[in-house]
């Protein structure tokens, strides 16, 4: 069944949400870059740890979630229809990104609470994006 929506005029706050959800994108694709490339023997012993006990798949995961979040953010502002299910996919990957701070005791014994506040703010936020893409797109206001 092919869903019809009527189209209703573009809200004045889709532009403001379309760009803080690029930049909030951009934010975490320069924060796997900094994971990625930073040399871990630089880092604080427990940093260091953290880096070291991540498995391949996060790592993955990350870039998932991250690059694939920067590009359906980027094309909600060119109002893609496209953007709602890549930032789906963007959300599930951020969720794998996560899952080892509770599944891998190298890494579930050196997160700290900031760690997990951080990684509930990050979900929550990357959520309320795709609800975002999903809301507009019922609007009728991608196309």
């Amino acid at each position: 069944m092919i869903e019809r929506y009527e189209r209703q005029p573009l809200a004045r706050w889709y532009w403001i949400a379309a760009i803080a959800s690029v930049l909030f994108m951009a934010v975490g694709c320069w924060g796997y870059l900094m994971t990625v490339t930073t040399d871990p023997s630089q880092l604080p012993v427990d940093e260091r740890n953290l880096v070291e006990a991540m498995p391949i798949w996060q790592v993955g995961a990350y870039a998932i979630a991250v690059w694939v979040g920067l590009l359906a953010t980027i094309l909600l502002l060119f109002r893609r229809r496209v953007a709602e299910p890549l930032l789906l996919v963007s959300l599930v990957a951020a969720f794998f990104t996560f899952l080892p701070y509770a599944t891998v005791p190298a890494i579930r014994d050196n997160i700290s609470t900031n760690d997990i506040a951080m990684a509930v703010a990050i979900l929550l936020i990357t959520g309320s994006i795709w609800s975002f893409a999903r809301h507009s797109h019922q609007r009728g206001w991608l196309h």
